[in-house]
C-alpha cells in the first residue's frame, strides 16, 4: 500500500508529492493529461517554433515561493530569467509607471507627489520580506508565524480595500499601477484585503523580480517531476480519476483539483456547495514578427505589461466581468513578452506574446477585437506584427484544465472572506469530510499562482496524519 496518492500534476500537486517523498513516504501521482503541468505548461499553440504558455507565464510568486526556494529545482533545469523591468504600465500619452527591482526607480516613475508615499508603503516590509512571505503564505494554521508583529502590521495595512490604500496617492499614475496589481487576481478594487494583494505583488518585484522560466513555464513542472522521480515517486499520466475506487490503495489521498471535482470523485455531495468561482478570462497567444511596438519605451524592456488607461477604467472592467456579467468594452489586460529575455521561445527575430482580459464566468463570446483595440492604443501597429494567434475563452480554458471552472484561472473567486478562508470557513482548509482525503489546489490558501505553497501546506497536514496512523 502506498503512503499517499496525489491526483493532479499541477505545481501544487507535484509540490505536495515532493514534500511527502522528501520525508520518506511512498507517493504516486495520477494526471489526466498526457503530460504534467496543470497551469504551468508550454506548447506550440500557433506556429512551429513558437513556444507559448497556455496559462501562467511570468512568475513573481514562484520566484518568491518559500516552497520552491527550499527545493533544488535548478539542478533539474529550472532557470529564472529576469527582464530589465519586472513590469510596466503604459499610459496613452506615451509615458509609463514601472514596477522595478528598485524601490527608488519605481517611486520616481509615479512622480514627486507620490514617490514618498510609495516608499513609506513598501520599505518597512522589504527587510523582513522572506519571513513575511513565509508567514503570509502559510496561513491559516500550517506554521506558527516567525514574525507575528510584522505579519500583523502587514494585515492592518493590507486587509482594507485597495481603494483605501491608494487614497494615500495624489496622482493617477500610482493609483493605476496599483489597481492593475489587484486586477491580476480578478478582484474588484473595493474588495476586502485587496490592498494586501497589490502589496504582495509589489514586494515580490522588489525582492526577487517577476521572472519567466527559461524555455517556458513547463520547465517548472518538469523540474518538480524530475526531482520527485529521483526521490522514488511515481507519475502516471493519461489517467483520469472519476471516483476514489479508480485509485490504488493508499493511506492518504491528496487532490490538486477544484472543490467541485473533488466532491464528485469522493462522494461529498454538496459539501463545497457554497464555494464561489470567479470571473473567467479570454486569452490570446500571439506569434509576432518582431517586438510589440509600444509607444512607452519602458514597456519595451518589461517582462509584464499591464494595460488600462487609468484606475477608473480598470475598476470598470473588473466590475463588468465579476459583478455585472458582461464583457468590458475596454478590458483590463495583463500581457507578458517572454521573448525579450528568452530567445529559445521563438525563431530568430520573432517573438511570442501572451495577453488576456477578464470576462464573465462561462462567457462564450470573442474578445479578440476588444483586446487588440486596447493594444493599439498603447502599441500602434500591433496588428501588423501578428503572424498567428491562438484564442481561448472560458469554455476552451476549462476544457484544457478542469480546475478552471467557467474559465476561472484562480480556481475560485478571490474576494470576500474567500481570499483567506478557502474552500471552507475552516482553520483546517486542506482537510475534507474523509480523514484520509485532502485538497491542495489553488482553491486552498494561499490561493492562485504558480508557487506550490498550497501543495506544501497540504503536505504538512498529510504527513502529520500519516505519522499518527
Amino acid at each position: 500500500m502506498l503512503d499517499a496518492v496525489v491526483v493532479g500534476a499541477g505545481p501544487n500537486g507535484l509540490t505536495a508529492a515532493v514534500e511527502l517523498a522528501r520525508r520518506g513516504f511512498s507517493v504516486a501521482v495520477f494526471e489526466a493529461r498526457d503530460t504534467v503541468g496543470g497551469g504551468a505548461r508550454t506548447e506550440e499553440l500557433t506556429l512551429p517554433g513558437f513556444r507559448h504558455d497556455p496559462c501562467s507565464a511570468a512568475h513573481p510568486l514562484g520566484a518568491n515561493s518559500p516552497a520552491f526556494r527550499a527545493l533544488p529545482l535548478e539542478r533539474y533545469g529550472l532557470e529564472w530569467l529576469h527582464p530589465e523591468l519586472p513590469m510596466a504600465h503604459p499610459f496613452t500619452d506615451g509615458s509609463a509607471a514601472v514596477l522595478s527591482r528598485s524601490v527608488a526607480e519605481t517611486a520616481a516613475s509615479f512622480g514627486p507627489r507620490d514617490a514618498g508615499a510609495y516608499r513609506r508603503l513598501v520599505e518597512p516590509f522589504l527587510p523582513k520580506w522572506d519571513t513575511l512571505v513565509r508567514d503570509f503564505m502559510s496561513l491559516p494554521r500550517t506554521a506558527l508565524p516567525r514574525d507575528p508583529v510584522t505579519l500583523a502590521r502587514f494585515g492592518l495595512t493590507g486587509l482594507p480595500p485597495s481603494t483605501w490604500l491608494t487614497s494615500r496617492f495624489r496622482d493617477e499614475r500610482a493609483k493605476t499601477l496599483f489597481a492593475g496589481l489587484v486586477g491580476h487576481v480578478m478582484a474588484p478594487l473595493s474588495g476586502f484585503a485587496t490592498g494586501a494583494i497589490g502589496l504582495v505583488f509589489a514586494l515580490s518585484a522588489h525582492a526577487r523580480g517577476w521572472p519567466v522560466a527559461r524555455g517556458g513555464s513547463q520547465s517548472i513542472s518538469d523540474a518538480l517531476a524530475a526531482y520527485l522521480k529521483d526521490l522514488g515517486g511515481e507519475i502516471h499520466t493519461d489517467y483520469e480519476v472519476k471516483r476514489l475506487d479508480d485509485l490504488p490503495p493508499a493511506r492518504a489521498y491528496v487532490f490538486d483539483t477544484s472543490p467541485t471535482a473533488l466532491a464528485k470523485i469522493a462522494g461529498f455531495g454538496d459539501y463545497y456547495g457554497n464555494y464561489r468561482y470567479g470571473a473567467g478570462v479570454f486569452k490570446v497567444d500571439y506569434a509576432l514578427d518582431g517586438p510589440v511596438p509600444w509607444t512607452a519605451k519602458e514597456a519595451r524592456t518589461a517582462g509584464t505589461v499591464q494595460i488600462g488607461a487609468d484606475s477608473t477604467e480598470i475598476g470598470t472592467a473588473l466590475r463588468a466581468a465579476s459583478r455585472e456579467n458582461r464583457a468590458p468594452e475596454k478590458p483590463f489586460m495583463i500581457t507578458v513578452q517572454p521573448s525579450i529575455v528568452d530567445p529559445t521561445r521563438a525563431p530568430a527575430g520573432k517573438q511570442v506574446f501572451w495577453a488576456y482580459g477578464h470576462v464573465p464566468s462561462g462567457w462564450t463570446g470573442d474578445l479578440t477585437d476588444a483586446l487588440e483595440r486596447q493594444l493599439e492604443r498603447f502599441a500602434p501597429g500591433f496588428r501588423d506584427r501578428v503572424l498567428a494567434r491562438a484564442t481561448a475563452g472560458p469554455p476552451e480554458l476549462a476544457a484544457r484544465n478542469a480546475n478552471y471552472v467557467g474559465g476561472d484561472i484562480g480556481t475560485g473567486a478571490v474576494s470576500g472572506l474567500q481570499i483567506l478562508l478557502r474552500p471552507k470557513l475552516s482553520l483546517s482548509p486542506y482537510g475534507t469530510p474523509h480523514p484520509a482525503v485532502f485538497i491542495c489546489s489553488s482553491a486552498t490558501p494561499p490561493g492562485p499562482g504558480v508557487h506550490g505553497m498550497s501543495g506544501h501546506n497540504a503536505a504538512k497536514a498529510v504527513w502529520r496524519r500519516l505519522r499518527q496512523s
